[in-house]
């Protein structure tokens, strides 16, 4: 051996977490991600400063529902497509109106995959994925509106009217409505056995996985839902109960055949086409017996979540006494973790909500009229069990407010108020909207006062990490607290939808602009010259 090699020591394996550090740092200049992360840090940068403001550049009224998605404003069923994100918003494409039996049910974004090879050009660009009320699932170009896939789905058997992702960008689910029996079957004592109708599809390139049946005569009677999400068949019940079961083994032992969309199939003596009209798609994935159960736990209103480090799920224990009580345990063994019963005790209209922090941090966030709690999953030292912890709290601000049973008047009588305030009293200030915009790492609030007949909205960005207050941005119209109401931020823009009574939609726009008046004027003070010069005996002052 050569005694310099002898001296040298072994080379180290690299640290995930070095690694991961130093390209969050931007020292990889080549990494695809680089350029966004800076772009994105310089923008949360400008968008925190005292001088940017969010100015309403474009209101609009309608008669249907209003969507957005992803910098584009979608009205009139999805027939009139707006881009937000120009100066001022812009007409990408504009539909004739549709009739009734074509009008869209449901939609979904896909956006392109990276690093993955796709068949067609146009698959790289945004589209969106729609449901028709004709039991169609249309891909429409989201800069045009030009169609470039369909597929039939299935006849008048079923009626499908709901979209989901199982997991994002990559597998769709299509739900069909509660299959129920006309009033006068059911007095002639036909029973309706098949309740729910799931047909699930890879997208981009998009390719058909399978449909299943939910019967009840598998599942039972007493079937009120089903979803699918990260590869979890989700069943709930009327009583409360949530059972899970994994789709992918479902599919894997009860698949009767694998098909693909275009190809002829027979089926049950028919000849047909996969995925074009009248046939549809065929039914493969048949459940004959009850599939293994994964797990299953009661809760009020089947409210049942699952998330954290290590893995843990909330309930709701299943009485109504129980309403705004939250229970965190470990999904291992359904230990209640420390401090794991989260209660704000609220005395309110609108009860507070609880929910698992989407940013994949394992943390927690607890939302009631006056305070948001962030929690963190926490292990207890010296143990296995684990603590529920709190991050960081954000409070109303009610410091003004007087709530006190007690009066004097000024000619010293006293009165006493036979009711108190509830938390969400208009007149306070009240939490209504909690969001995260993950490309900023902001943690967004939106806060609402009633100030004499109108109600004052305020959004508020936050560190997502802390809770800091770094940004706040009034919303300038009204709000109203019985309309129903939509916020959204997304990077530079703040979009607010409110639906109000007799089906009537209003939609706020709000951009990023740089009030530069105060600096301008500044400057120009220090720039002022005066110069003179002698042009029929006047004198010119020039800035």
């Amino acid at each position: 051996m050569c005694p310099a090699a002898a001296g040298k020591a072994a080379p180290r394996a690299p640290n995930v977490c070095r690694l991961l550090g130093r390209r969050a740092r931007g020292f990889y200049a080549r990494d695809a991600g680089v350029a966004l992360r800076k772009n994105m840090g310089l923008l949360r940068t400008i968008l925190c400063q005292e001088s940017t403001k969010f100015k309403n550049v474009w209101t609009t009224h309608s008669a249907s529902p209003i969507a957005y998605e992803r910098g584009r404003i979608y009205l009139d069923n999805y027939q009139c497509c707006i881009s937000s994100i120009a100066q001022e918003p812009r007409i990408l494409y504009q539909k004739p109106k549709c009739s009734k039996s074509e009008r869209i049910e449901d939609a979904l974004l896909l956006e392109c995959p990276l690093g993955e090879m796709l068949p067609n050009p146009s698959d790289y660009r945004p589209s969106l994925t729609v449901l028709t009320a004709q039991n169609w699932l249309l891909r429409l170009s989201a800069d045009s509106g030009e169609i470039l896939e369909k597929v039939y789905l299935a006849g008048s058997c079923c009626k499908f009217r709901y979209l989901s992702w199982d997991t994002p960008q990559e597998v769709m689910v299509v739900k069909s409505a509660q299959n129920k029996l006309p009033a006068a079957a059911r007095q002639a004592g036909i029973q309706q056995s098949v309740l729910f109708h799931l047909a699930v599809f890879q997208v981009l390139p998009l390719s058909f996985i399978g449909m299943l049946e939910i019967n009840k005569k598998i599942f039972g009677n007493n079937v009120t839902d089903v979803a699918i999400s990260n590869g979890i068949l989700i069943v709930m019940y009327s009583m409360g109960l949530v059972r899970l079961y994994n789709f992918q083994a479902i599919s894997e032992q009860f698949m009767d055949q694998p098909f693909d969309l275009g190809c002829e199939f027979n089926w049950n003596g028919e000849v047909g086409v996969v995925g074009k009209y009248p046939f549809g798609l065929p039914c493969n994935i048949k459940i004959t017996d009850t599939p293994p159960l994964l797990f299953e736990a009661s809760s009020l209103e089947n409210a049942f979540q699952i998330g954290g480090f290590p893995w843990h799920y909330i309930i709701t224990p299943n009485k109504k006494k129980h309403r705004g009580v939250f229970y965190i345990c470990s999904l291992k063994d359904n230990a209640l973790a420390k401090n794991g019963i989260q209660d704000m005790k609220c005395c309110s209209l609108e009860p507070d909500w609880i929910y698992f922090h989407p940013d994949m941090s394992g943390r927690i966030i607890h939302v009631g009229p006056n305070l948001i709690k962030v929690l963190k999953l926490k292990e207890v030292e010296n143990t296995d069990q684990i603590e529920i912890a709190e991050d960081f709290i954000i409070m109303a601000n009610r410091e003004n407010c007087v709530n006190s049973s007690v009066t004097v008047t000024s000619s010293g009588r006293v009165v006493k108020k036979r009711l108190n305030l509830l938390d969400d009293d208009p007149e306070q200030e009240t939490f209504k909207i909690v969001d995260y915009e993950d490309e900023l790492d902001l943690l967004s609030t939106v806060a609402v006062t009633e100030i004499g007949a109108d109600g004052r909205a305020r959004l508020d960005l936050r560190c997502n990490e802390h809770g800091i207050l770094l940004k706040s941005i009034p919303l300038l119209e009204s709000w109203d607290v019985t309309y129903s109401h939509e916020v959204y931020f997304d990077r530079d823009i703040v979009l607010h939808i409110e639906q109000k009574p007799n089906w009537r939609f209003s939609c706020y726009v709000y951009q990023m602009v740089c009030d530069t008046a105060k600096e301008d004027e500044c400057s120009s003070h220090k720039r002022k010259e005066k110069v003179s010069c002698k042009k029929r005996g006047r004198i010119f002052e020039y800035i």
